[in-house]
């Protein structure tokens, strides 16, 4: 029982080692374990502010990426207007080329056709003609075989030219 109801000279002398405890923790150790916790509230202090900093630079710089982007977004699509621009510039100027060299080569193609169209007729006038020749002259051979045919068809070929 004596342990629940501390007698008086106990209590007095409990005090007594607690005001001493006190005394030399006073002395010795409160300061530096007050500037301790103050370096340590600093510390905590400067680390939330450094925090602060970061979080409001990562903002910044949050910002000024989705700006690059953007940027480059936009001069992507210029790029890519420019070329849809060219290519269909170029596509067009092929064309006409194209174009062009089909009406050369059907210009060119119907001079031929018409150039070997003269040179047939002329070689068909050529070939009846010198056909002409060869069956008027066997005709004439077979016709004036005889001196008599001869003489009556030069007479007849007389008669028919007319001197001028």
């Amino acid at each position: 029982m004596s342990l629940i109801n501390p007698g008086f000279g106990l209590i007095i002398w409990m005090t007594i080692a607690f005001l001493i405890v006190l005394f030399v923790l006073k002395k010795y150790a409160w300061k530096p374990i007050m500037n301790a916790l103050k370096e340590r509230e600093d510390s905590i202090e400067e680390s939330l502010r450094a925090a602060d900093r970061a979080k409001e630079d990562m903002k910044a710089l949050k910002l000024d990426n989705e700006k690059l982007l953007h940027e480059a977004k936009d001069e992507r699509d210029a790029i890519l207007r420019d070329a849809r621009k060219i290519k269909a510039k170029i596509i067009e100027e092929a064309k006409e080329a194209a174009d062009k060299e089909a009406d050369n080569i059907v210009e060119s193609a119907k001079e031929r056709i018409e150039n070997e169209k003269k040179a047939a007729l002329v070689e068909i006038k050529n070939t009846i003609a010198t056909y002409s020749i060869e069956i008027a002259e066997k005709i004439l051979r077979e016709e004036l075989k005889d001196k008599k045919k001869q003489e009556d068809y030069i007479k007849n070929l007389l008669k028919e030219t007319s001197l001028n």
